[in-house]
Parts: structure tokens; sequence; C-alpha cells
């Protein structure tokens, strides 16, 4: 009789498991950046996923760094397909599915991480998430990053000295800006940077502060253009979620998401300078000569850019110009 209440009891346990085990929901979260060696950008998201598992909801958030899931170019479709459930996403890469989205990547409009703070509540802001939502996609943290220009020959500071140059661009309004400076255009997502360069592909780079940290590009250039106090760079990289995964979750889910993405957020906004100081460190401290703009060189990109991208962006989308002077009108 106690061999079979025995039996019972572990039966019952079983079945405990079983009903619990069935309960949990899982989410996959894919980004191209490297897992497990600081960058900031899996930290967002691995702080989701912690926060999902400690408010034990029947959450789990299983994070796939490093383009292991998704190549970074098929992250978007697969979010508004509801294939994938989260993305740290650099948004200039669904630009072509919706045009607006090159904004968040355009020279000279942020110039400073206290400006893209300021963006974030911005009507322009406003505008380029409502067309992230109604694409079936939902913000879970803003996070701006800024960037810089490396090469393999030598610092990049006038518009002159690019001309000739194989660069690879992380964007299309970057690279109408290097095209209408005398560069031709290499298309090759962040993660494949160091390959370009490393095989002659490239001779010079254009990417956040902190993926020339997290893929080592120090190892491939001799000089780099900091960000310093005129940053030509800046791309926004937030943490999304499908609008379709979302709306699958409870009520409870969902808010231990949206809390998660809250700090998330937190930690970026004060981890970003951060990046571009330790970038800064870093390739000194590999000898790799590093530079920064003076205004009179950052004016003269400008003026280039305003007569390629912005001209460019203004031409192709039809709310472009409006965007522009909504980003520009942000003090």
């Amino acid at each position: 009789m106690r061999k079979f209440a025995a039996v019972l009891a572990a039966a019952a346990t079983c079945c405990v498991f079983s009903v619990a085990a069935d309960a949990q929901t899982v989410l996959k979260a894919s980004h191209q950046f490297p897992g497990g060696k600081g960058d900031a950008r899996d930290e967002m998201v691995q702080i989701i996923a912690r926060e999902a598992k400690a408010a034990g909801v029947g959450l789990d958030i299983q994070v796939y760094p490093g383009a292991s899931l998704f190549k970074p170019n098929d992250q978007w479709n697969a979010m508004v397909n509801g294939q994938l459930d989260m993305s740290s996403f650099p948004l200039d890469y669904a630009s072509g599915k919706v045009g607006a989205f090159s904004a968040t990547l355009m020279p000279a409009l942020v110039r400073s991480h206290e400006r893209a703070a300021r963006l974030n509540d911005s009507p322009f802001m406003q505008e380029i998430k409502a067309k992230i939502d109604k694409a079936g996609v939902i913000v879970l943290s803003d996070a701006w990053l800024a960037g810089a220009v490396a090469s393999k020959r030598g610092c990049i500071l006038k518009p002159q000295d690019i001309k000739g140059l194989k660069i690879r661009s992380a964007g299309p309004t970057f690279a109408a800006m290097w095209q209408e400076a005398g560069a031709s255009i290499v298309s090759v997502p962040s993660n494949e940077v160091y390959n370009a360069l490393q095989t002659g592909v490239a001779d010079a780079t254009d990417t956040s502060t902190g993926s020339f940290v997290s893929f080592r590009i120090y190892e491939q250039v001799k000089c780099i253009t900091a960000p310093g106090d005129n940053a030509l760079w800046f791309m926004y990289e937030p943490v999304l979620m499908s609008k379709r995964s979302f709306n699958r979750l409870n009520k409870e889910q969902q808010g231990v998401v949206i809390n998660g993405g809250k700090k998330a957020e937190d930690y970026f906004n004060k981890a970003t300078k951060g990046l571009d100081d330790e970038m800064v460190a870093t390739f000194k401290k590999h000898n790799v000569e590093v530079v920064t703009l003076a205004p009179e060189e950052y004016a003269a990109w400008v003026k280039i850019a305003q007569e390629s991208s912005y001209k460019q962006f203004a031409a192709e989308v039809s709310d472009g110009k409006k965007l522009i002077e909504e980003a520009l009108a942000v003090k």
C-alpha cells in the first residue's frame, strides 16, 4: 500500500511539473552583436530576460546573440511576421521596408548624446515610433549609439580624405554622403566588417562606437575619427518586440516585459557615453591614431550631407523633408 501511495505521489509530482512546463511561455530574442563580452546592446536584452525570469510569471526569454538565430537584415521581417519575438535592432536596417527609418541614421542629425536624449520625446520620434507600430512592431527600449569612421589608410577628417576609398557604410544616408565625397560603397552588416577590412574588400568603415570595440576593428585600422563634440554619426538601435508576440502574453507578462524594457533603457542611458570613452581608450591601447572633427571640418561634412543624404531622403520619402526639419528643430 505504501509503495502504491509513493507511486501515486510521484505521478502527481510529475503532473505538477508537466502543468508548470506547459504554462511556461518561451520567447526568442535575436541580435547580431557579440554575447557575453560586455556589448551594451546584448546587455539590454539580457536585462529584459533576467527580469522576466525573476518575476516568476511563466515567461522565459532565450537570447541568441551573434546572428546565431537570424541574419541581421532578416530580423525585421521576422518580427513583423511573429517568427521572432524580440531584437536589439538597428532600425535603419529596415529602411528598405519603411523609407522613413533612414532618418534614424542621418549624418549630423543628432550630434551629441544630450540631444539624442531630447529627440526621444520629440514629434520626430513620435512619428518614427508610429511607423514602427503600424508595421507590427513595438519599442521596448530607446537607444541611440554614437559612431565613428575608421580607415586602414589614414585619418578621415576632411571630405577629400575619403576620396577613392572603399567604405562599408551602415545605411543609405551615410552611403550617399560618402559617395558624394568620392568613396565607393561596400554593403555588409557590422558583424562582417572585420573580415571585409582584413581581406581588402573594404578600406574603411563607419559603425557605432560599441561595435568598433565588440568586433575588434582596432586590429584592422590605422586611424579612427571618434565622436568628440561634433559627432556626424548617431544610430537608433532600440530593443524591439513583435506586436503579435506581445499580444500573445497575458497582462502580467506584458507588464514584466515593459518594465524590463524601461530598466534596459535606464542602463543604456548611463552606459552610452562610456561606450565612446571605452572605444577611444581601446584604440589608443592598440596604437590606433584617434582624432575628432574640428567645427569647420564638421561643417564641411554637413554641407555634403545636405547636398546628398538630406536631398535624397526628402525626394524619396513622402514626409522626408518634414522629418528632417522636426529632428533639426530639437535644440
